[in-house]
């Protein structure tokens, strides 16, 4: 039609004939068509109508057309630069738009403005390094635009994109003015990079500032809140929304739609939802994805077949708001329903569906299915990476996500949750030697403002043996949250030291954070292994009257533990019979755990009887009733329940220690003869072992077998693990330097013992990590008190 319209006339036509044309152009066919009259008309080499047709070949993809285009003109001014510039970015081609600068540059006397550094820096933004951004910045320091309006929002775009928060925050911090447009870029980058503590900071200080918000604004705030389920400060939002007239904007509703169902607020979310008269495909997601946040599964899948009947096309975001990933359990089969849809629509390939899946899976203790997707995956992003290695950490696969985690750091650098997840792997793993490496490259890469990265590094150090530095980071910190508070008071539950939790915790009230679940669990677990009954039950009753906090099986399973341990064990009982629901294994196992330290066999039995009805494929509780028998000297029951474990082929865990010489690990296992220095080991074993008869150790054979001899049994506890581990840090480390062992299950009381005597006779201070605590021994005495 435009082509007609131009043969039929006669008369030749101005350029701003053929620049209305040019704007009304819509195809590629068109476009050529249009080129070719420009061409017959001789505006061939005007430069307006060159620019424009440039700039619409690039808005089409037709990038080789505007390239050809831009050099037909012999001598291109700044804006035709620009367009193409901007033209190269926009069409994935990053490098070719960077020579077109560094040409502008080097070949032409033009000088580079606000617009060529702002395309340049986005086009920068499609490499895997950075360094191409940091250069052009460098460059528009130099020519005097580091500090324009546009080019600055631009660099703290980029800054972000790369996850170089502390850089982004700095050129935010260092521009003279700031408008809406540079505070809503500074919002939305730290809401991308999970900094959603920092977005509440920076949004408030717009507000107080004066500086002008709009309903971007509120949009990119409010997915922060949601995260952390900041309900009242977004009630402020929806307010503030209200009153300057953005509460019916579809954004803001939208993001409002999201917040209250992430706050289990799923009605109000619903009735916003039904406020909105048109919902596009982006509200139907928020509301697909409320539904299954609230385990509202039947919903939110009813809400999507709605969707696709209507003949709205799905995307990423709808598939990954309805996989099942904050309540997986019991929908598995839906998730493989899900994952076949994504087969078929050609979705499955999209970085942000098959992360959603891995993260299901991993969840859903389907790690093989989780990891084949993760390998199928096109294109790994960081969140894919993360998502995988937390898979590895939260099953307990800690190695493997070690190894995931530096095969990624060849392709990616870490943002906050993939160091929280490694930093978390170290803690269970006992790698303080990659802790302290990983805490190195917190450092380099200036992670240390995040706060989840503050309280995973607390955590770390108190669960690797360090207390000491757990805490020095912990009052460095100048924000807390309750994880951090709890990570805390649960280090020093961990390390037995009851008094300092409870003081901890009564900062806390103080310090106006309210206690959640966890802290009262690592309050009640903190008073159990320091033998603080009266300070335990007052925490319970304050947690129950005063909280109003309804315990869970883990607070019952405390309350018991803390009165069996003290010997209180018909008290304990008592308080199991008068619970309002019904006692789990938790609970009993707590009670059988006091009965073995007490040598209680009676209500052994009792707890045993429940135990085997509720949990009957544990062999811990068979374990632990055998030894309370040969603890009674009742060697025929001991037996039989033995051989119950034998004939119902109950596989008991293999006790196995860890001990970090420099970097490496090593790791033994009962009797372990697999060790390179193995001869040397047990050398050393025999040389301890005859200091510490002669300053008077005795072995604890009481739980072993019976049916063997007595020296027998002694060869037996001589050669554990963790006496193993001991004798080879004692070969491999210089006189004084302090031990730490860990190991994967309760040390039994003949490695307690002679870990006493082993700490006195060499002069070394040995830190121990079992499978409940740590044993901090030192010159003949531990740390427990021989409370454990």
């Amino acid at each position: 039609m435009i082509c007609r319209n131009i043969s039929s006339c006669y008369a030749q036509r101005d350029r701003n004939f053929f620049l209305s044309l040019l704007s009304k152009a819509t195809s590629l066919s068109h476009l050529t068509q249009t080129h070719a009259q420009i061409i017959l008309n001789g505006y061939q080499n005007d430069l307006a109508t060159v620019t424009k047709l440039t700039h619409k070949f690039s808005d089409l993809k037709a990038i080789r057309h505007s390239r050809d285009l831009f050099l037909s003109i012999p001598k291109p001014d700044l804006f035709l630069f620009n367009v193409l510039i901007r033209g190269f970015a926009s069409n994935a081609s990053p490098l070719s738009s960077l020579s077109l600068y560094t040409h502008l540059r080097k070949n032409t006397s033009l000088n580079p403005d606000k617009f060529t550094y702002a395309f340049a820096i986005s086009a920068a933004s499609g490499f895997k390094d950075e360094k191409y951004g940091l250069l052009l910045h460098a460059h528009s320091i130099i020519d005097g635009l580091g500090s324009n309006l546009y080019v600055g929002s631009i660099i703290v775009d980029f800054y972000f994109k790369f996850s170089r928060v502390e850089l982004a925050q700095k050129v935010f911090d260092g521009m003279p003015e700031k408008d809406t447009v540079l505070w809503n870029t500074m919002i939305s980058g730290l809401v991308r990079n999970c900094y959603y503590a920092d977005s509440m900071r920076i949004f408030r200080d717009m507000v107080v500032g004066g500086t002008a918000f709009d309903s971007t604004t509120l949009a990119t705030e409010l997915p922060a809140l949601a995260e952390l389920q900041e309900l009242k400060a977004g009630m402020g939002i929806h307010c503030l929304a209200l009153k300057v007239g953005f509460h019916s904007d579809v954004h803001v509703l939208t993001g409002l739609v999201s917040l209250y169902s992430k706050c289990k607020e799923l009605e109000t979310a619903r009735l916003l939802f039904g406020h909105i008269t048109q919902p596009d495909l982006i509200c139907y997601n928020a509301m697909i994805a409320g539904y299954t946040c609230n385990n509202e599964t039947v919903s939110s899948v009813s809400l999507f077949r709605e969707l696709l009947a209507s003949g709205e096309k799905v995307n990423s975001s709808t598939i990954v708001g309805l996989i099942p990933v904050s309540s997986p359990f019991g929908h598995l089969q839906l998730t493989g329903s899900l994952q076949t849809f994504c087969v078929k629509s050609g979705i499955v390939s999209h970085p942000s569906v098959s992360t959603a899946f891995v993260t299901v899976y991993c969840r859903l203790n389907e790690i093989e299915l989780a990891r084949q997707l993760f390998d199928e995956s096109p294109e790994k992003t960081l969140a894919s990476w993360n998502a995988m290695i937390a898979g590895y950490t939260q099953n307990g696969l800690t190695e493997t996500a070690i190894s995931l985690f530096r095969e990624m750091m060849s392709e990616f650098s870490p943002n906050p949750v993939t160091v929280t997840s490694i930093l978390s792997a170290c803690a269970q793993l006992g790698a303080i030697s990659l802790g302290k490496w990983v805490h190195g490259l917190i450092k380099s890469k200036n992670l240390e403002s995040n706060i989840y990265v503050l309280t995973a590094l607390v955590d770390m150090y108190a669960k690797c043996g360090s207390i000491v530095e757990a805490r020095k980071l912990f009052d460095l910190m100048t924000e807390k949250n309750v994880v951090t508070w709890n990570a805390m008071i649960s280090a020093y539950g961990l390390h037995g030291d009851g008094h300092e939790a409870l003081k901890l915790f009564t900062e806390m009230l103080h310090s106006g954070i309210q206690p959640s679940g966890v802290t009262f669990l690592s309050v009640l677990y903190a008073c159990s292994h320091a033998g603080l009954v009266r300070e335990g039950e007052e925490v319970f009753h304050y947690m129950v009257h005063n909280h109003g906090f309804e315990p869970l099986a883990e607070h019952y399973a405390c309350m018991v533990d803390i009165l069996g341990r003290a010997g209180k064990l018909e008290k304990a009982l008592e308080f199991i019979k008068e619970m309002p629901v019904e006692p789990g294994p938790a609970v009993w196992g707590a009670l059988l755990g006091a009965c073995m330290i007490h040598k209680e066999t009676e209500l052994a039995c009792v707890a045993s009887e429940r135990l085997f009805e509720l949990d009957p494929e544990n062999t811990g509780y068979y374990v632990l009733l055998s030894n309370i028998y040969s603890a009674d000297r009742n060697f025929p029951k001991a037996a039989s329940v033995r051989q119950v474990v034998k004939n119902r082929n109950l596989a008991k865990t293999p006790g196995c220690t860890l001990v970090e010489i420099g970097e490496t690990p090593h790791v033994f296992t009962c009797g372990d003869q697999s060790h390179p220095r193995a001869t040397e080991i047990y050398r050393m074993l025999d040389k301890l072992t005859g200091k510490m008869m002669e300053a008077g150790f005795q072995t604890e054979t009481v739980t072993v077998l019976h049916d063997v001899e007595e020296e027998e049994k002694e060869l037996m506890v001589k050669v554990h693990s963790e006496k193993l581990a001991i004798a080879f840090a004692l070969i491999e480390t210089a006189p004084g330097t302090e031990i730490r062992i860990f190991k994967n299950l309760r040390v039994c009381l003949d490695c307690h013992n002679a870990t006493k005597f082993i700490s006195k006779i060499t002069e070394r201070v040995i830190v121990v990590r079992d499978a409940n605590r740590f044993h901090h021994f030192k010159d003949g005495v531990c740390s427990c008190g021989d409370y454990w």
